[in-house]
């Protein structure tokens, strides 16, 4: 089963003491968008926080959510699927020109597209909002 959220941890030296600073990292779909969060705690110090966005994840994030879970590979199993929804979700999903659409098109007909599980099943669900099958496995 594809996850809707997904999490991991990331170890690295506090800024301010020296101490392990964990920060709890977090991807997750909420009311149909795509979101990311991450709460930081030093185990020395009293440095702590939190931090939210909409959107692709910050790299450093995303490296550690792929490293943890693995990829998640997007397909469209249909050869004769229409085209045209397909670019118009891309574009809507992932702010693409025209060209890059079709593009991404191509590779999710052929090879299909990877990326971390959540992303994956948030494209997947706009694609069958428009009525297209796909789908998702992990890799």
């Amino acid at each position: 089963m594809i996850a809707a959220a997904q999490g991991a941890k990331i170890s690295s030296p506090c800024a301010s003491c020296g101490g392990v600073l964990v920060r709890d990292v977090g991807q997750f779909i909420d009311r149909g968008q795509l979101r990311w969060s991450v709460e930081g705690q030093c185990r020395a110090c009293p440095n702590a926080w939190c931090e939210m966005g909409a959107g692709p994840a910050p790299d450093e994030l995303r490296q550690a959510l792929l490293a943890e879970h693995g990829t998640a590979r997007l397909h469209l199993p249909a050869k004769e699927t229409s085209l045209v929804p397909v670019l118009r979700t891309l574009r809507e999903m992932r702010d693409l020109t025209l060209g890059e659409a079709r593009l991404t098109a191509v590779e999710l007909r052929r090879v299909g597209l990877v990326g971390t599980s959540v992303e994956m099943a948030h494209l997947a669900e706009a694609l069958r909002k428009r009525s297209i099958a796909t789908t998702v496995v992990p890799t």
